[in-house]
């Protein structure tokens, strides 16, 4: 009998645990998207796009939301596709390439030897998102490789008011994406105006 009661109370516990996996919520994945424009034709001018630098509490795949005060939640479930770091650098790569023009794009670290005619590199002081807003903090530099002469050092602030409710997962990425493309557009102004200048 106890043999019997063993078995039974095996075959309910493996049936619990089976119903346990079946019941996993999903993982959902996003990306940063860059802007979709005109794939760009020239060769300059050549530019190189980092180091960039995300702060230690985004540095992770679960996203992270804003909540009442300091606090942050982290979720188990919505997560990125791809580092942070690497999908900030991928898209202001893509934007910059549409803004100024140009193919010639490197990731950094490029070969020294064949240094890029500009080189961009972005601290993220803050990216947050809540459900009023999103936004991004970000210390930047345009600079010289060959001299490492800095063109424009700045630190930018961009907000972006988000749909009324409690913010949900599906609205950071597109939001965050907006937000990098008008910091990339005031790093590709950046640029050409000191191309302008160079050629007066």
């Amino acid at each position: 009998m106890n043999s019997a009661l063993r078995t039974l109370a095996g075959i309910v516990a493996l049936a619990v645990l089976l119903m346990g996996c079946g019941s996993s919520p999903r993982n959902n994945h996003y990306v940063l998207t860059g802007d979709a424009g005109k794939i760009p034709t020239g060769n300059t001018p050549s530019l190189g796009v980092g180091p960039i630098k995300v702060p230690e509490y985004l540095n992770r795949t679960g996203m992270v939301f804003s909540r009442d005060g300091n606090q942050l939640q982290v979720s188990s479930t919505e997560r990125w596709a791809e580092p942070l770091e690497a999908g900030v650098m991928r898209v202001v790569a893509i934007n910059l390439a549409a803004s100024l023009n140009t193919q010639d794009i490197r990731s950094f670290p490029w070969d020294p030897k064949r240094a890029p005619d500009y080189g961009v590199s972005i601290t993220l002081l803050a990216l947050d998102a809540n459900d009023d807003e999103a936004t991004l903090v970000a210390e930047w530099r345009v600079f010289l490789p060959a001299s490492l002469e800095s063109v424009t050092r700045r630190v930018s602030r961009f907000k972006l008011p988000l749909p009324a409710g409690e913010i949900s997962a599906g609205q950071i990425a597109p939001a965050y994406s907006q937000l990098l493309s008008q910091l990339s557009t005031q790093i590709s102004q950046s640029i050409k105006k000191h191309l302008a200048s160079a050629s007066s």
